[in-house]
């Protein structure tokens, strides 16, 4: 096995790439892959069978005992005990099949009790999901340990027939040739053209039974993922909630940023420059000269305070993105920028303002990491709209090795963007070129 080292072209990180020797279909037979989906077939059958009983058993207990108060309470047991075995099975697939599926929405319980128990397990879908799962997965165990089973034994049995085939009883035949078998039931493989050819095909059937077990587990995971794992609107519910928690701490820490530019910048300005006219106006009767010269430093300063609210405006939604949109916007980012930039927007339309933000301050955050790190000469800026995305493109030729590491600017502009379902995708190998490829959704601007 040889080892070769490269580039993950999607993300810019190093990777180990293994370039086997043997080929895939040669190996196969003898990975561990293998034998964990052939382990979880076999074990499939005892198990599903468990289920379908244990699922039929609670759950026709539960419907004959309706009329009376206790249906209710056992066909609830019935689908607790279908979520726990649902469990397992998760368990099992993320186990030996290497499956990684996510654990379903717990019981929503307004209200405590056993009542409220029971109302939560009927109404989840969760439950009624595993229950189908212990029905209909019994007839596929079956035909997938059968089949599994039946490859798997035979393919080995005629591989290895040169080594057993003289168990078979020997007799003498007519020619007095030593022959294999009984008198009623000849067994004929003995010469060594049979015994290759039957080897042959113990081969075939060999190599072909990894694949033909990995496409009967493919439909297990299908199973597993559809009617164990969470759904879909689940899944996507704890994905915003995630978000918000994000777009949260974002605003919060943008607040905190601006009540910190502001006390230690303007504000501070501004307090300075409140004590030197006031000194100026006590020296405006005593010293003429020296009150101008102080009124002229005072107004120094409100020049620069007044900068710096600039400044933290543009920081905040500068005018010029509201006006006359990106292409302006960030064509005045780019002329403050350390390193020349070229900037090319092809948008057909305004976004929304809301992606028209995270558009602006994505760009300005990658300029700013060019300027202050990446040691270029040059850099560029592309944007366009590729069917319902907006896609932003910042590309230098600095020293590269920029990763979205934990702790790191891009890190929280890739956590912006996934807010908003956007992607951030960064190749920067040691040294460079840079490409930074941000994905946002598009929206077009509401007028």
């Amino acid at each position: 096995m040889a080892t070769d080292y490269g580039y993950d072209s999607g993300l810019g990180f190093p990777e180990t790439v293994r370039r086997h020797r043997v080929p895939a279909g040669l190996r196969a037979p003898f990975e561990g892959r293998t034998w964990r989906e052939f382990g979880y077939v076999l074990l499939s059958l005892p198990i599903s069978v468990l289920m379908f009983t244990y699922a039929v058993t609670m759950i026709s207990l539960g419907a004959g005992l309706l009329v009376t108060f206790l249906g209710i309470p056992v066909f609830a047991a019935g689908l607790a005990g279908c979520r726990g075995l649902g469990a397992l099975e998760r368990a099992r697939a993320r186990g030996l099949l290497g499956l990684e599926v996510g654990d379903p929405e717990p019981l929503r319980m307004r209200k405590s009790g056993f009542m409220a128990w029971i109302g939560a397990v009927l109404k989840s879908g969760t439950s009624w999901r595993t229950l189908l799962y212990s029905v209909l997965h019994l007839p596929w165990a079956l035909f997938s340990f059968v089949v599994s089973v039946n490859f798997w034994v035979y393919g080995w049995a005629l591989l290895t027939y040169p080594l057993w085939f003289w168990v078979f009883p020997a007799y003498v035949g007519q020619d007095g040739l030593q022959l294999y078998g009984d008198q009623t039931h000849h067994i004929y493989l003995d010469n060594p053209f049979e015994i290759g050819v039957t080897a042959l095909v113990g081969l075939l059937f060999t190599l072909a039974t990894p694949w033909i077990v990995r496409a009967l587990t493919t439909v297990d995971r299908v199973m597993v993922h559809g009617l164990l794992g969470p759904t879909r609107l689940s899944a996507r519910v704890v994905e915003l909630e995630s978000d918000r928690g994000v777009v949260v701490d974002t605003a919060a820490a943008d607040l905190r940023r601006i009540e910190r530019d502001l006390h230690d910048g303007a504000q501070a300005r501004l307090v300075a420059l409140a004590m030197d006219l006031g000194l100026a106006k006590e020296k405006l009767t005593e010293d003429p000269a020296a009150a101008a010269r102080m009124v002229d430093e005072a107004h120094g300063e409100v020049k620069t305070a007044l900068q710096e609210l600039r400044d933290l405006a543009r920081g905040i939604h500068p005018a010029v993105l509201t006006d006359r949109g990106l292409d302006a916007a960030l064509s005045a980012v780019a002329s403050r920028c350390t390193v020349p930039v070229q900037v090319e927007v092809d948008l057909p339309a305004r976004p929304a303002p809301a992606i028209e933000g995270i558009a602006y301050f994505t760009v300005s955050e990658l300029l700013q990491n060019i300027s202050k790190h990446s040691r270029a000469t040059f850099a560029a800026v592309d944007v366009w709209r590729v069917e319902n995305r907006l896609m932003l493109q910042v590309v230098d030729n600095g020293v590269g090795g920029a990763e979205v590491s934990s702790g790191t600017g891009l890190t929280g502009l890739a956590e912006r963007l996934d807010a908003v379902d956007g992607i951030l995708v960064v190749d920067s190998p040691a040294g460079g070129p840079t490409r930074v490829t941000a994905e946002l959704p598009w929206r077009s601007e509401r007028v």
